[in-house]
């Protein structure tokens, strides 16, 4: 829209989390910090390891106060009490953790190695445009306002002493994103994992376009026109999308209908689609974290895979779609606000907040 606020062209040209003042000083410290991530890219149990060193670091440079809102314990209730909605419409009418905004320049800095020791550089720019998507909310609600609309209202959370040899966590959260990860015995899962995005199309004039979720719209919405009439029917499950993903923010979420058309009755170019559909997904981490999840669903068999499909094969028409394995589904609903309103979700049945590598530690230790 024209004239956009003072405060989203600030968000446009500033760094992520960071205090413009010093942008050289920023862009070395980041320089250092990324370098040293790349150079670990190799080493797959780096990531918990770098995980917990950067998650100490954020720690260590916390007054009591902040503390007090950022830690908790890995046993309690806070741990799998997770959303993607404006923190207002939650238990209490707030969402707990530390918020960026109550964070100083140089704790902003390290919030964000902490997030980049897990996201690959294409995840992360995608949770820096939905953070930004608040701000672009922020001017088009205007008066009829009704939730806090800011791109510093997202929080930290961690679970337990990071690096503990048993298990720790921590999640990133605010409206449209929730990241949570657990670490048993150095071991990683990344479940469950939200990522939504409003406006789904942002349009600031000529060559000024923003689509955050563009792959996991288009790749899908391709896959479907590309379907045969035979495979077309069994992937069609509805001519009316449901309003929103089917598992919500449930703390465990079982299969849902063995419905839509499997990976085995895909034509070749077809079963490429799927994977490279699913394959965005998984790479929003670091390739050595999406190696490992790939591997997993490979696992469980390809065979399997379900794609099911719901609502228009239009853009900006009601839609939803699914890809359901044998251990993992994730959901894709665009339906709201003139169907320019994304939430997708990735689950899994058995590991979503590390519960798997939680029943193997037990069973081993105990």
């Amino acid at each position: 829209p024209s004239g956009l606020s003072a405060r989203v062209q600030s968000a446009c040209h500033s760094q992520p989390y960071g205090d413009n003042r010093r942008p050289m000083k920023f862009a070395k410290l980041f320089g250092l910090i990324t370098a040293m991530i790349l150079a670990s890219n190799t080493r797959a149990a780096s990531v918990s390891t770098d995980m917990a060193q950067a998650a100490n670091a954020l720690l260590a440079s916390l007054d009591e106060k902040q503390k007090l809102k950022a830690t908790f314990a890995f046993d309690g209730d806070a741990r799998t009490y997770w959303h993607f909605i404006p923190a207002e419409m939650l238990k209490g009418g707030h969402r707990k953790g530390l918020q960026i905004k109550e964070m100083t320049g140089p704790q902003r800095k390290l919030t964000h190695a902490l997030l980049k020791t897990v996201l690959s550089e294409g995840g992360n720019t995608k949770v820096r445009n939905i953070m930004f998507l608040e701000d672009i909310l922020f001017v088009l609600e205007g008066k009829e306002r009704r939730f806090v609309r800011d791109s510093e209202a997202y929080h930290v959370l961690v679970f337990g002493k990071p690096g503990d040899k048993g298990a720790w966590g921590w999640r990133f959260e605010g409206h449209h994103l929730s990241l949570n990860y657990t670490i048993v015995n150095g071991k990683l899962t990344v479940v469950p994992s939200f990522w939504g995005s409003n406006p789904a199309v942002s349009n600031f004039g000529p060559g000024r376009r923003l689509v955050a979720l563009k792959v996991e719209e288009n790749l899908a919405r391709k896959l479907r026109l590309s379907l045969g009439e035979k495979q077309k029917k069994k992937a069609v499950i509805a001519d009316k999308a449901p309003r929103d993903v089917l598992t919500a923010a449930l703390p465990t979420v079982s299969a849902l209908e063995q419905t839509g058309v499997a990976y085995s009755d895909l034509s070749e170019a077809n079963q490429k689609l799927l994977i490279a559909l699913i394959k965005e997904y998984i790479s929003r981490h670091r390739a050595v974290v999406a190696k490992e999840d790939w591997a997993k669903i490979q696992k469980g068999g390809l065979a399997t895979i379900r794609f099911a499909w719901a609502g228009s094969t239009k853009q900006f028409e009601p839609h939803y779609y699914r890809v359901q394995g044998p251990s993992f589904l994730l959901e894709y609903a665009n339906t709201a606000n003139g169907a320019n309103h994304v939430h997708a979700t990735w689950r899994d049945f058995k590991g979503d907040f590390g519960r798997d590598l939680l029943r193997e530690h037990v069973r081993k230790n105990h």
